[in-house]
């Protein structure tokens, strides 16, 4: 029998390249990790996080998930609980039965009927330069008034 497909892991497919839309890592309901997480393909948490994730891929917070931490990835998706403040490069989506303590920064958002966020949310473009908020950078001159006109 030939296996086509993996199903888990960062084994490449029959052809040498790494799948596309599979999870590449699980946190189990009853996991517990603290501290900064650091991972490579898609994540599905069903556990407990503490500290900060960060990945290059998709996140998602399944409903038995609790995350207390910063998440950044490409695309984040929350089902469970979340306490932190996401920020994704591409899309957050916020499922019906989720609750999310935090704000977020992405270039979308999705928030489904019966969502609980309390937070707020920027929309970025990606690459997008940011205005600067620095208190020392310069103050643009008001306009001089014109002198009437003999």
């Amino acid at each position: 029998m030939k296996l086509d497909m993996k199903i888990f892991g960062s084994e490449e497919d029959m052809n040498g390249q790494k799948g596309e839309g599979r999870i590449e890592t699980i946190i189990g309901k009853g996991t517990n990790i603290e501290g900064t997480v650091n991972i490579e393909g898609a994540t599905r948490i069903d556990g407990n996080v503490n500290g900060k994730l960060v990945s290059n891929d998709i996140v998602t917070i399944g409903a038995t998930g609790v995350v207390k931490a910063e998440i950044r990835a490409k695309a984040i998706i929350v089902g469970g609980r979340v306490e932190g403040n996401l920020f994704a490069s591409e899309k957050v989506e916020l499922q019906a039965k989720c609750e999310l303590l935090g704000d977020i920064t992405s270039k979308s958002l999705l928030v489904e009927h019966g969502a609980i966020f309390h937070g707020a949310s920027k929309m970025k473009e990606a690459g997008a330069p940011q205005p600067s908020t620095s208190p020392t950078a310069p103050k643009p001159e008001p306009p001089r008034p014109i002198p009437p006109r003999p």
